[in-house]
């Protein structure tokens, strides 16, 4: 019976450190970002298996499909217009980094979704529990956890990982083997659903309905704003259509 036990150990064990390997094509950046002082290391990375949530019944839409009411553009001075069935952010070259957030600012617990399509690739994301203040610049100091869309361009297919925006740097990179699958689920030329699900202090996010991130936020970043990203560039022209949240009422308190 012991050795059972051993054994069935052993596997559990080997199992996780197999889960929580860094990809081959990936190692370079273990080393380009292993000073970036939150980055999680692969053997403290929880893993998200979990079917993305139901993204249907019971949202409330964030964008009427008119005009940007209810936002607010922070930190910058790219363009963001409303496009019909979508929010066009337009990346002005020289601008720093700029948010379209939402006015309301008490988001806690929450299953949010948007489907994103690149005119011109740029790099951009999701800024979700977020906050600003003042800079002592020209523009305010948007800060807080984002769900990457790092665009179609570049080789880490680290769409749907965890940025520390404004006060850390990268948090839940999708470096692992674990990763595989989500790091291949961009369609470089079509639409794109990213979801969030923030439930006590437990954040998981999805790309195309595949399993990205699994991570525990601070107690600093429990509420906030959403706001969408157009990076500091040269170019960029992202589209953000159906955005929508349910906010929840049970929490599973971690």
């Amino acid at each position: 019976m012991l050795k059972r036990i051993i054994v069935g150990l052993f596997l559990v064990v080997t199992a996780s450190a197999q889960i929580n390997q860094v990809s081959e094509d990936q190692t370079y950046f273990i080393q380009k970002y292993e000073h970036q002082k939150c980055i999680l290391s692969p053997e403290d990375m929880l893993i998200n298996t979990d079917p993305e949530p139901a993204v249907d019944d019971g949202f409330t839409d964030l964008y009427n499909g008119n005009n940007l009411d209810g936002w607010t553009a922070r930190g910058g001075r790219c363009i963001f217009r409303a496009k019909g069935e979508a929010i066009e952010g337009v990346c002005v070259p020289g601008s720093p980094s700029t948010y379209l957030c939402t006015d309301k600012a008490d988001f806690k617990d929450f299953i949010f979704t948007v489907e994103v399509k690149w005119s011109v690739n740029g790099n951009s994301g999701v800024m979700f529990r977020s906050k600003a203040k003042p800079s002592g610049h020209a523009f305010e100091h948007v800060h807080g956890p984002q769900a990457e869309m790092e665009g179609v361009g570049g080789n880490r297919g680290w769409s749907g990982g965890i940025y520390g925006q404004g006060y850390s740097a990268w948090i839940y990179p999708l470096w692992l083997d674990a990763h595989k699958e989500v790091r291949s689920a961009l369609k470089p030329d079509g639409w794109n659903r990213l979801t969030i699900q923030a439930d006590g202090y437990t954040v998981k996010t999805w790309l195309n309905g595949v399993p990205a991130a699994h991570w525990i936020s601070s107690e600093e970043y429990r509420a906030g704003f959403f706001g969408l990203q157009i990076h500091s560039g040269e170019k960029g022209t992202i589209l953000f259509r159906n955005l929508k949240v349910k906010e929840l009422n049970i929490t599973s308190g971690r």
